[in-house]
């Protein structure tokens, strides 16, 4: 049903797709409230972080931001701001939400490290594919053997602690997410999960 893997260059060659949806970014506590509101009603989003790279052995940051993603809405969480409330240590334990990512058990690794919390309700995608057969996993690779499209890293190292993220920042973070739901659908759709 899937290829196994993709070449490198074959996925360059494929149509490049990006979060069309609203972007809502958070840091405030109020905005956390408002964001809630839309994130508690929802049985699936996509799920993925981002932190600030270093480039000195040795060096660690700390997870600045979660993304959650539905099909519509991305919210971008900059828990280097607010860190981790209570509000959002519950979206992270709710079982009834499931938060669907890639390559994301170090992500809550480093977010265990900021607060204690029981991770529930997530699925690794790279974990399906690997069910699936598919030998190649990582978010580019999915992307291109689930979805025939590509997506761009071109923002991957840059600061995600700066005071204000740039539209493209923005756009990536909002991206990563939602090309995680949209390939968790795209697979219920399918009928393979």
């Amino acid at each position: 049903m899937f290829a196994s893997s993709i070449p490198k260059e074959d996925i360059k060659h494929l149509p490049l797709i990006k979060f069309e949806g609203t972007i809502h970014t958070v840091e405030t506590m109020e905005a956390l409230d408002e964001a809630l509101k839309i994130i508690r009603t929802q049985e699936i989003m996509g799920f993925d972080t981002e932190t600030k790279p270093t480039f000195t052995k040795g060096d660690y940051n700390h997870t600045a931001i979660i993304q959650l993603s539905t099909m519509t809405d991305a919210f971008i969480i900059r828990i280097s701001e607010i860190g981790i409330p209570d509000q959002l240590k519950d979206i992270l334990e709710d079982q009834g939400i499931l938060k669907v990512g890639i390559s994301i058990r170090d992500d809550i690794k480093e977010l265990k490290a900021m607060r204690a919390f029981k991770a529930g309700g997530f699925l690794d995608l790279n974990e399906v594919a690997k069910e699936l057969g598919i030998t190649q996993i990582g978010m580019k690779s999915l992307t291109g053997i689930f979805l025939k499209a590509r997506i761009s890293k071109s923002q991957q190292t840059s600061n995600w602690e700066t005071k204000e993220l740039s539209p493209g920042q923005l756009s990536y973070a909002a991206t990563d997410a939602w090309v995680c739901i949209k390939i968790y659908r795209m697979l219920m759709d399918k009928g393979v999960i």
